[in-house]
């Protein structure tokens, strides 16, 4: 049993390089449009597949009209959030299915024979976790800047009216920045390490031993899929949120109202 770190790659499309992972979203991608043409055909009393699509789709809007208080930009950004939580959902429990890591191909690497999957999670690979995390950066400081304005957004990390409020804003500037790691790391390392966990298990006693593990996993992919999605609805709504006044303005405004 070999465990690869990054994604391997399985064929070529010309001079672009397919690898399992990338398989793997695509197969997603199909179902998800599977399941959207089939929801298409909505009945006014839900039944079957439309039902839990109902479900779903009214929790998660519920939760995110709660967080954004703009009711017309929290209807405008949920197809976006919608799909981040769905996609993960399902590209995080597609790689827990038979066959995911044992199907493959085999080559020769450094002189002995290795499996290459065919299938690999996306989530379980570093490029899409970051891709996605690019996506919900993106999308926050585009939602900020077309709500308050460049100014006033600018404004949240440079502050020059103290320098307690100029280093304020550089650990603001620094807190944005390393959305990106945490939002991309954390989705990769929870996905990638259910997949590693679950292949020892199987290699060591298949079938009965792995099947807690198999129950843990799907709640791993469900919390993943829930907090990125909420994480990044929480920063939409911070980023319409002007800048607090400096500490020099708060403090004058005290001693005026207490004067």
């Amino acid at each position: 049993m070999e465990i690869s770190l990054a994604a391997e790659t399985v064929f070529h499309i010309g001079d672009f390089p397919v690898t399992n992972s990338v398989l793997t979203a695509w197969v997603v991608i199909v179902v998800l449009v599977v399941l959207g043409l089939i929801t298409r055909r909505a009945h006014l009393i839900p039944k079957g597949v439309q039902n839990i699509a109902e479900y779903i789709i009214e929790s998660l809007y519920n939760l995110v009209k709660n967080i954004i208080p703009d009711e017309r930009i929290a209807r405008g950004l949920f197809p976006l959030l919608g799909v981040f939580f769905v996609y993960i959902l399902l590209g995080s429990w597609i790689g827990l299915l038979p066959g995911m890591g044992s199907v493959g191909l085999w080559e020769m690497k450094n002189g002995h024979e290795v499996l290459v999957p065919l299938f690999r999670a996306p989530m379980a690979d570093l490029n899409t976790a970051i891709a996605l995390a690019l996506i919900s950066i993106t999308v926050t400081t585009a939602v900020g800047v077309a709500i308050i304005g460049p100014i006033e957004y600018t404004k949240k990390f440079l502050r020059l009216s103290s320098p307690l409020d100029f280093a304020v804003g550089i650990l603001e500037a620094i807190s944005e920045a390393s959305r990106l790691i945490s939002f991309s790391f954390r989705l990769f390392g929870n996905i990638f390490a259910g997949e590693v966990l679950i292949s020892v298990m199987t290699y060591l006693i298949p079938y009965v031993l792995p099947m807690p593990f198999y129950a843990f996993e799907l709640f791993v992919g469900f919390i993943q899929a829930f907090v990125f999605t909420a994480l990044t609805t929480v920063f939409v709504s911070l980023a319409m949120q002007k800048h607090e006044h400096d500490s020099n303005e708060h403090t004058s405004k005290v001693k005026t109202v207490h004067g």
